[in-house]
């Protein structure tokens, strides 16, 4: 593994991490349905947190596991700005993480 991917995989954790630190990791799925969305970061059936748990995190663990080519590019922080802001949790550092994943793009 390369070391962005080494990285990337790190970044994931403390990801993981830091969702868990905040009560926002679930320890179950949504309904298979919700899966099958077509809006952007499945946002009609997810809320953000979900999507980034659920799909974001779980694709990118598996493209790192399997050494699929990564995207092109990722910008997913200022999406996670902005529907995180509203909550009461201080979602600061789950944000500078998201900023720092982009950056490797």
């Amino acid at each position: 593994m390369t070391d962005t991917r080494l990285t990337l995989n790190g970044l994931l954790d403390d990801l993981q991490a830091e969702m868990e630190s905040l009560n926002l990791w679930e320890g179950r799925p949504p309904e298979p349905e919700a899966f099958e969305s077509a809006t952007p970061f499945f946002a009609d059936t997810m809320d953000f947190t979900q999507w980034l748990q659920w799909v974001f995190i779980a694709r990118f663990r598996a493209i790192l596991a399997d050494d699929h080519p990564l995207p092109a590019q990722c910008d997913v922080a200022p999406l996670a700005e902005e529907t995180l802001r509203d909550l009461p949790e201080q979602t600061d550092k789950l944000v500078a993480l998201l900023r720092e994943f982009d950056g490797h793009f």
